[in-house]
Order: structure tokens, then C-alpha cells, then sequence
């Protein structure tokens, strides 16, 4: 009972975020935008200690839509995460994360820089192959914040660079077994070519 009035909180708070980000995101002439994104897994539960020192990076790649206004805006995104727990013989494992976040976007001549942070879906797959007699798949309610900067050159194409940190609000299951303190936690370096329109 009190997971579902948990969950009935969040997803209230997330329709109020994303009505306060496309109202901000449309007062003064919002401009869209759409890019892809590459980039890796850190910290946490990935399989990198720390950004800067990792040597068994994991792939992490996506896409993000959104709007963005004189001030505020909103993007949805979607990433996933491939070998996310490691990579052994018989082992099979993923994230993906789909995320609605609201962003602070200043304009500060050709540049954007941005914070942001939001809710959504954190989905986990682990498989031992190829017979997978175990198999454990986790769709849990998360959030997300980070920050980063949008350069445009020119009217419609630019790069994006940011860092956010993952944290999902349930603990992981096995089996149908809920495991105590194994809420995913992770960071995530990434850029990508950004098309405004």
C-alpha cells in the first residue's frame, strides 16, 4: 500500500513537472530539438569506480527530444545500456532508462548550459545464457540529475556534453525475491550531436 501511494506521488509530481516545463518551455517561441548521444557508465553499480579511471567502460547510447524556451525547458530521453553488470561467459545483462526531466537552460550567447532532473523508468535484464534458467527483470521508478552545456553553430546543429547520476527508488528482485539496499545506482558521461528546430 505504501509503494502504490509512493508511486502515486511521483507520477503526480511527474505530470506537474512536465506541465510546468512545456508551459515555461513555450512562453517565449520554444524551439525543439532532437539529437543522439554516446557515451559510458560510471560509479555505483556500473562496472567504472569512477569517471576518470575506468578501464572496462561500458557503451551507453541513446536518444533525447525536447523543447526548450528562453529559460526553462523539457526533454525526454532514452538510453540503454548493454553488458551493464559485466562482461562474462554465459552472462547477459542490460539497462534502459527512459527519463522525462526538466531543465534551467539560460542563453548565454552561443552557448546553453543546462541542469536538469526527473523521473521515470529504470529497466534491468540479467540472464545467464544460453539456457537462461535464471532470469531477473526489473522495471523500476527512478530519477535522474546532472548538468551540462548545448553549443550551437549556427541556426540548427550543435553538440551536447553532460554528466547525471541514476538512482532507482525500488530494490532490485531475483526470483521474486526483493533484495534489501540494491536500488541501482549510477553516473553516466555522455555527447551528443544535437539538430534544433
Amino acid at each position: 500500500m505504501k509503494q502504490m501511494t509512493t508511486r502515486n506521488r511521483l507520477f503526480r509530481l511527474s505530470i506537474l513537472a512536465i506541465a510546468l516545463a512545456v508551459g515555461g518551455a513555450t512562453e517565449v517561441r520554444a524551439q525543439g530539438f532532437v539529437g543522439g548521444f554516446i557515451g559510458y557508465d560510471f560509479g555505483g553499480d556500473s562496472g567504472c569506480p569512477n569517471l576518470t579511471q575506468c578501464e572496462d567502460r561500458r557503451l551507453n547510447a541513446g536518444v533525447v527530444v525536447g523543447a526548450i524556451g528562453s529559460f526553462v525547458g523539457f526533454e525526454e530521453e532514452f538510453a540503454y545500456a548493454r553488458d551493464f553488470f559485466g562482461n562474462a561467459p554465459g552472462l547477459s545483462s542490460s539497462v534502459l532508462t527512459v527519463m522525462s526531466n526538466v531543465m534551467v537552460v539560460p542563453k548565454i550567447g552561443p552557448l546553453r548550459p543546462y541542469v536538469l532532473g526527473g523521473v521515470g523508468l529504470i529497466k534491468t535484464h540479467v540472464a545467464l545464457t544460453p539456457s537462461s534458467l535464471l532470469t531477473a527483470d526489473n522495471n523500476n521508478v527512478g530519477w535522474n540529475v546532472g548538468g551540462g552545456v548545448m553549443g550551437f553553430f549556427g541556426e540548427h546543429l550543435g553538440l551536447r556534453g553532460d554528466i547525471r547520476h541514476f538512482h532507482s527508488f525500488q530494490n532490485l528482485t531475483l526470483l521474486g525475491f526483493t533484495l534489501s539496499d540494491t536500488k541501482l545506482d549510477f553516473g553516466r558521461a555522455s555527447a551528443a550531436l544535437v539538430v534544433k528546430f
